[in-house]
């Protein structure tokens, strides 16, 4: 299987998997209808168009920067009659890095690449409102399987939160992962964000396993041997 793996990396984003009405809420990580939705953009498919090889694409995230939680409220009017429309709460992560890797047969996967590489729509992170901070992906697809690309990408985090105090001592640093769960998983979560259909008249998301883990990843800005080899008494050495 071939692997493609995306960073997504944005001032603000939002993945929602449960929204209704007038509150529009965000998981704490990218949701695969999200990220399937932004492939799909970049190939240039219609909203109506079939999903059926995206949703089989195994799908796994790395939270390398979780972000803080904001709430905002959006006031609107209805296109055609003008009346006011509900106020709505809208809820986004702010300053969130992630990686997020899809795997699948090798075509598919490398046609997705050259999508993200020259995208016919232009992606965002999970809202129109919400572009990428960076281009999103990481690279040409490589062999394998999503947990060894999310345990071999190096960590994707801004380099002011990489510096934190917390991080400074840490040769290692454990980020969470959730994986599409195999079949029968007993430790396994669910999420209603497996896309059936994309139709703005009548969206359809199916139920999809996850299995929560972490991994452990090198730190880039670790201090290696902070303290110097110094003996201070060396200078009171008798004769």
């Amino acid at each position: 299987m071939s692997v493609l793996a995306l960073v997504l990396a944005g001032p603000l984003q939002s993945w929602g998997s449960a929204s209704r009405f007038a509150r529009r809420g965000t998981e704490h990580a990218p949701t695969k209808s999200g990220v399937l939705g932004l492939l799909a953009a970049a190939q240039g498919r219609d909203r109506t168009a079939d999903l059926s090889d995206l949703a089989a694409l195994r799908f796994g995230v790395r939270v390398d920067q979780p972000g803080t939680r904001v709430r905002d409220y959006q006031t609107a009017k209805h296109l055609v009659t003008g009346t006011s429309m509900p106020v709505s709460e809208r809820f986004y992560l702010s300053d969130a890095v992630f990686v997020a890797a899809v795997e699948g047969e090798e075509c598919l996967v490398a046609e997705l690449y050259r999508a993200v590489r020259s995208p016919v729509y232009l992606p965002y992170l999970g809202r129109r409102s919400c572009p990428p901070a960076r281009p999103v992906d990481l690279g040409e697809p490589v062999d394998g399987r999503v947990e060894d690309v999310l345990r071999e990408q190096p960590w994707q985090a801004a380099r002011w939160y990489q510096r934190q105090w917390r991080w400074r001592a840490r040769e290692e640093v454990e980020l969470s992962t959730l994986v599409d769960a195999a079949p029968g998983e007993t430790r396994a979560d669910s999420l209603r964000d497996l896309p059936l259909s994309f139709d703005p008249l009548h969206r359809r998301y199916a139920l999809r396993t996850v299995l929560p883990d972490s991994v452990r990843v090198p730190n880039p800005t670790a201090r290696r041997n902070a303290l110097p080899d110094h003996d201070p008494t060396a200078v009171l050495g008798g004769n």
